[in-house]
């Protein structure tokens, strides 16, 4: 599964079904890296509030944020 997210890029997470202790939907996000496989891509995201945590894309659904966004 391909994405066009790539480092520096801001998200906001949507779900993140298969976590046991995910981080919640809405939480905004910077990408630090973007790891693609055959069938799903890994990234490594720095959210908001410190933590650090890898999102698997299938399941893992995320939003790219304008450039120009704030939050």
């Amino acid at each position: 599964m391909k994405t066009n997210l790539k480092a520096g890029d801001r998200v906001r997470l949507l779900s993140m079904t298969d976590d046991p202790d995910p981080i919640p939907a809405g939480t905004i996000g910077t990408v630090a890296g973007v790891y693609p496989h055959s069938d799903w891509t890994q990234v490594d995201v720095d959210w908001a509030g410190g933590r650090s945590l890898m999102l698997s894309i299938p399941p893992d659904v995320v939003e790219r944020l304008p450039t120009d966004t704030t939050n």
